[in-house]
């Protein structure tokens, strides 16, 4: 595994919205000590974030895009990919519909196996990320289950994410020892609960969570997964991603990360 470890910037997706904002934010993810990162939550041209990536030395391994994007207009998701320099271009999830029938399931399941098929005849991959419902149930089998089972291992990667398997009621260890060398990015985001309210989980700098990463590590690194970028989506401490994505570099850094 890639011990660079790499920021998700949709960590910092409020301060992406112009390409000054996106050089300004880019500086201060370098200055940290990031070099690699994942490209999200920006509606910016891939032409000119690229020009300020490598201003700064980062460089892009994924990026993130909406799956009714990738079926309308593959040929720009291929060229928005090759010009940031991302081999694996990822989805936040599949279309609700296919959360909530059998039928619409599989529907999106052929139409990602499709799209996998064309972006690996470009030297590129597909990428699902999973959140917490892919651990629910459709006719009594989990989402998650037929999406392992039902695509091309070939073609049909995963983006997989530590906090949302831990709400969704999985040991991220087994989880990532399940999709072993079918999980090529790891979003790594820690897990807590709140003290005055159990019932709900936040999300928190990798360190300062629940999640035991001496753990979580050595099974990354076992499956063969290629890259592990941080990820915060919101309760930032002191309501500040920048800080949040500073405390989570420096501790993975002492566990061997760079």
């Amino acid at each position: 595994m890639d011990k660079r470890i790499g920021a998700q910037l949709f960590t910092v997706r409020k301060y992406m919205k112009t390409i000054e904002d996106f050089d300004a934010s880019c500086e201060k993810v370098k200055n940290m000590g990031y070099k690699i990162v994942q490209v999200s939550g920006t509606p910016l041209p891939a032409k000119e974030m690229r020009e300020v990536l490598d201003k700064y030395g980062l460089e892009v391994v994924c990026s993130h895009r909406k799956f009714p994007e990738f079926m309308e207009n593959l040929d720009e998701i291929i060229d928005y990919n090759k010009t940031l320099g991302a081999e694996l271009c990822g989805i936040g999830s599949m279309p609700p519909e296919a959360l909530e029938d059998s039928a619409s399931l599989s529907r999106f399941i052929a139409d990602a196996t499709r799209v996998g098929e064309e972006l690996r005849k470009e030297g590129l991959y597909f990428g699902y990320h999973n959140h917490a419902k892919e651990y629910g149930k459709i006719d009594g089998k989990l989402i998650m289950d037929r999406l392992i089972e039902e695509t091309n291992p070939e073609t049909f990667y995963f983006i997989f994410d530590t906090y949302w398997a831990q709400v969704g009621g999985k040991s991220p260890v087994d989880e990532i020892e399940r999709l072993g060398n079918r999980l090529m990015l790891v979003h790594f985001k820690d897990y807590m609960v709140e003290r005055h309210d159990s019932k709900t989980a936040l999300m928190t700098e990798i360190g300062n969570g629940n999640l035991n990463w001496d753990k979580i590590i050595p099974a990354c690194e076992a499956a063969g997964v290629r890259w592990a970028v941080v990820e915060h989506d919101k309760h930032h401490l002191d309501d500040d991603p920048f800080k949040s994505l500073k405390v989570s570099y420096d501790y993975l850094v002492t566990k061997g990360f760079c």
